[in-house]
């Protein structure tokens, strides 16, 4: 058989592409390991705990080749479609930047960075002269917890928090009764939590102009007093709670002693601007 010359280039350029991506690759497996060593305490990084290897994701190796393009974390973190809960960058640039990186990495300056227990995935690029790591905490949002016990530790907080006297804002409000859960309550959060993930919003109206006392009745709640609290983006009762009592208006919602029943719920789309919509409806039955 015989070999044109642009035939033998393209075999020569697939040769050299081969030996780059074996290098990288051999680079790369390297440098897992150093960061898997430094997360257990090597080097100038001490722990009193060993942490578990972040697991390595192509997501990630595509928001830093991003990154060495010149875009930002957070738009090349949208691009690639991959949520995080936090982030953090560590940049190498230089002549030999990759036979140098592990050195530099077990210094004390990035301990920080990869102790960070929260961190659990992992993406790298190796470029012309530059290096890229992206260590990210994806977001899983009330990881294990069902409604029922995500609701029910609401219910829990919401008493904790009117067992003491408490401002909100500008007003002081005394201690008030505990709440008990209702049901039609508790549908009707859930049913709003899962019409803002769904439609991508977060309001008080819903996506079929209905108004939070609307919704209680449509659930087959009869009321003399309703009120409700919103949050997004929390990725726990706690989180939510926070929110809410940071909040004067929604504090005030907390502590009104006129309110002696409660439900509350979330809803998750991760394609959603917010992530996770929480609903928490009180009411005083008629």
């Amino acid at each position: 058989m015989q070999y044109r010359p642009d035939m033998i280039m393209r075999v020569h350029v697939l040769a050299i592409l081969l030996l780059l991506s074996a290098c990288f690759d051999a680079l790369a497996s390297d440098l897992y390991a150093t960061i898997n060593t430094l997360r257990a305490g090597a080097g100038d990084c001490a722990v009193a705990n060993r942490l578990p290897p972040p697991n390595p994701q192509d997501a990630l190796e595509r928001v830093a080749q991003y990154l060495a393009r010149g875009y930002q974390l957070e738009p090349s973190l949208k691009a690639v479609g991959y949520r995080a809960t936090q982030a953090n960058v560590i940049h190498f640039e230089g002549d030999g930047v990759g036979e140098q990186v592990a050195g530099m990495l077990a210094t004390r300056a990035y301990c920080r960075q990869l102790q960070n227990a929260a961190v659990t995935e992992i993406g790298l690029f190796h470029g012309d002269r530059q290096l890229w790591i992206v260590m990210a905490a994806p977001f899983l949002p009330l990881a294990g917890i069902s409604e029922r016990s995500a609701g029910q530790r609401v219910l829990e907080l919401v008493n904790q928090t009117r067992a003491v006297r408490r401002t909100c804002g500008s007003t002081t409000f005394n201690a008030a009764r505990p709440v008990s859960w209702n049901a039609a309550l508790a549908n009707a959060s859930r049913l709003h939590s899962e019409s803002m993930a769904r439609y991508n919003y977060f309001s008080h109206q819903g996506q079929d102009g209905s108004n939070p006392a609307q919704r209680a009745e449509k659930a087959g709640y009869r009321y003399r007093a309703t009120g409700e609290n919103l949050a997004g983006g929390q990725i726990n009762p706690e989180d939510a709670m926070a929110a809410w009592i940071n909040s004067p208006a929604h504090c005030a919602n907390l502590m009104n002693p006129a309110f002696t029943e409660m439900g509350a719920a979330f809803a998750i789309d991760g394609k959603s601007k917010l992530g996770v919509y929480w609903t928490q409806v009180f009411g005083a039955p008629r």
